[in-house]
């Protein structure tokens, strides 16, 4: 960029315009530094835009070399420093990152591990349910009026139906017919 020669140098507002884009630019790069903390994209914008910045820096005719380049140096260190905390910043959120996703994983493994040990358990014991199940043998119910072997040997199958002393008492409570309180 070229700057209208005034009396006294070059054109002070022309000179302020242009460092204020400057600055401007290198306040959007910095901030664009910090957000890509995981945007591989953004590295690449960044870096066209630094060497956008450099690249300007070096158009710049302000007619004394040293200031120049002294001003570049000094951009270039400002945006060396930037890009160097944000690539500290990405390297520390890739490794978060890193050890989220292992420990994610292994609680992942561990439920798995967990669910499928619950389901072979619930399938032993259906096994074994289904084992017990078909050694029961279900005979159909015997209607309330029909003898039994206990009505034909004159024995009463109930006290109740023997009509005895203890015929409407509640049973006793232990074995040795003891009611306990």
């Amino acid at each position: 960029m070229r700057f209208s020669v005034v009396e006294t140098g070059y054109d002070q507002r022309q000179v302020d315009s242009c460092l204020d884009e400057l600055g401007i630019r290198l306040s959007r790069l910095a901030a664009r530094a910090e957000g890509a903390a995981g945007a591989g994209r953004e590295w690449d914008e960044i870096r066209e835009e630094a060497t956008w910045l450099s690249g300007l820096l070096q158009r710049l005719d302000l007619g004394d070399a040293t200031v120049t380049r002294r001003a570049g140096d000094a951009v270039r260190r400002e945006a060396a420093e930037i890009l160097a905390q944000a690539r500290y910043e990405l390297d520390e959120a890739r490794e978060e990152a890193r050890r989220v996703r292992e420990r994610a994983y292994a609680e992942a493994v561990q439920a798995r591990r967990d669910v499928e040990a619950a389901l072979d358990a619930r399938r032993r014991r259906e096994v074994l349910v289904d084992e017990i199940l078909s050694g029961v043998t279900v005979e159909p119910p015997v209607p309330e009026d029909t003898p039994t072997a206990a009505a034909g040997t004159g024995v009463p199958a109930t006290r109740v139906a023997a009509g005895g002393p203890d015929a409407g008492a509640e049973p006793p409570n232990g074995r040795d017919g003891a009611r306990s309180r």
